[in-house]
């Protein structure tokens, strides 16, 4: 009798750590996977998946897509931009948004 319960325990005890091996296994596949699309798709267009070019516009670095003619830019460049480009096309652009949507309430 006790070498059934001995078989049970040990058989819990190895599917438990079979459970514990697949999910680091998991893990481990799925980060490999994302390491790899990272490492693919630097430097490339989100769009179009074509080499991006740096440039530089009014002294503000951006990233260009020669193939569908996208422009990224960093994560301060915008408010850089309309900082230099003070009540011209980033104006008009926001208030364009902002008219669209009080029309739209009324």
């Amino acid at each position: 009798m006790t070498n059934a319960w001995d078989e049970r325990k040990k058989a819990l005890e190895n599917e438990y750590f079979h459970k514990k091996e697949q999910e680091i296994i998991d893990k481990m596949k799925n980060d490999a996977e994302e390491t790899l699309a990272h490492n693919y798709s630097k430097g490339r267009c989100p769009k179009c998946g074509e080499k991006i070019e740096p440039m530089t516009f009014r002294d503000v670095p951006l990233d260009r897509c020669p193939g569908c003619g996208g422009v990224w830019l960093g994560p301060n460049d915008l408010r850089i931009l309309a900082e230099k480009d003070h009540r011209t096309w980033f104006d008009r652009w926001f208030h364009a948004d902002n008219q669209e949507t009080s029309d739209q309430e009324v």
